[in-house]
C-alpha cells in the first residue's frame, strides 16, 4: 500500500493506471463501516484507493473541527487490512491554497435537514468531492447509508455536473445492539453509549408501524418522539420522513421513503436512518 501527500504525485499515480478505480473518501478514525466500503470497491474494482482528510471547510465556528479524533497510523494499517492499493492524505493547505476562492453549491436537498441545521456545511462537503474526483479521477467512488443526505447531496451534484463515475452507496454497518458505526460513537461515555442505541429502536418502530399499515407521517414521527423521550439523556433535534430523492418531508409515508433523525446524547449529534422500501 502506498501512502501518497500531493496532488501532482497522485495525478501522476492516476496516469499510470489504466484499470478500474474504486473510491473510498474519508475524514479518518476508521471503523468497520469504512472498511466495508473498501471492501466493496475491492469486489468491484482491481484497484482501490482510500483518501483521509479531515475537511475544515464543512464544520462550522462551533463545531469540533480541532478536537475530531485522529490516528493515522491506526487508519493505514485498517486499509492494509483490507487490501487498499493507495491511500491520499494531503495537508489542509494543499486542498485548499490560500487564495482559494471557488465552491460547489448544491441547491434545494441541502435546504433541509443537516442543512439547515449546519448552513455552509454541505457547501464543504461538495466542494471537497468534487476536488477529490478531479484529483483522483476514479471509476466508482463508495459513500455509506448512514450519512444519508451526504449520499443524496453528492448523487445529484455527479449528474448535474456530467461527473464521468459512478456513486455506489453502502449499507450502514452497525454495532451488535444497532448502533450505527460512526467516528463520533468514540465521544460517548458509557451511560450515553448504552442510550444511543434508542436511535435504532425508534427506527425499526417506525418500520414496524408502516409494515403493520401506518401511513400517516406525522403519527409515525409522533410515536418515535414518544419512545425517545423515554431516554432521559437523548434530546431530539430532528425527525423526518422524506422523499429519499428530493428529501421533501411526506404527510403519507410512500416508499421509497428515508426516515432519518438526529438526536444528540451527550457530547455527540448522533445520526441514523433507514429507508422504506
Amino acid at each position: 500500500m502506498k501512502v501518497i501527500k500531493t496532488i501532482a504525485e497522485m495525478r501522476e499515480v492516476r496516469r499510470s493506471i489504466d484499470k478500474d478505480v474504486g473510491f473510498v473518501p474519508t475524514m479518518g478514525y476508521l471503523h468497520d463501516g469504512h472498511l466495508a466500503l473498501a471492501a466493496q470497491a475491492k469486489k468491484e474494482n482491481p484497484v482501490v484507493m482510500a483518501s483521509i482528510f479531515v475537511n475544515p471547510t464543512q464544520f462550522g465556528p462551533r463545531e469540533d473541527l480541532a478536537g475530531y479524533p485522529r490516528d493515522i497510523p491506526r487508519d493505514l494499517k485498517m486499509l492494509e487490512s483490507v487490501k487498499t492499493d493507495f491511500v491520499f492524505i494531503p495537508p489542509a493547505e494543499e486542498m485548499y491554497p490560500p487564495r482559494a476562492s471557488t465552491w460547489v453549491n448544491v441547491e434545494k436537498v441541502t435546504d433541509r435537514l443537516e442543512g439547515a441545521v449546519r448552513p455552509g456545511h454541505f457547501r464543504g462537503v461538495a466542494t471537497v468531492v468534487t476536488k477529490l474526483f478531479n484529483i483522483v479521477q476514479p471509476t466508482r467512488a463508495y459513500f455509506g447509508q448512514k450519512d444519508a443526505q451526504q449520499c443524496v447531496v453528492i448523487k445529484r451534484m455527479v449528474t448535474d455536473l456530467d461527473m464521468d463515475l459512478e456513486v455506489v452507496i453502502c449499507p450502514t454497518v452497525r454495532e451488535k445492539d444497532g448502533l450505527a458505526m460512526s467516528s463520533r460513537n468514540t465521544y460517548l461515555k458509557p451511560d450515553e453509549r448504552k442510550a444511543a442505541t434508542v436511535l435504532y429502536q425508534s427506527l425499526k418502530l417506525a418500520e414496524r408501524l408502516y409494515t403493520e399499515g401506518e401511513r400517516n407521517a406525522e403519527t409515525i414521527r409522533r410515536k418515535m418522539a414518544d419512545l425517545i423521550k423515554q431516554q432521559p439523556l437523548a434530546n431530539i433535534d430532528y425527525i423526518s420522513i422524506a422523499h429519499n430523492e428530493t428529501l421533501e418531508e411526506l404527510d403519507v409515508v410512500k416508499p421509497p421513503a428515508l426516515i432519518s433523525l438526529v438526536v444528540k446524547i451527550g457530547r455527540p449529534r448522533l445520526l441514523d436512518n433507514i429507508i422504506l422500501k
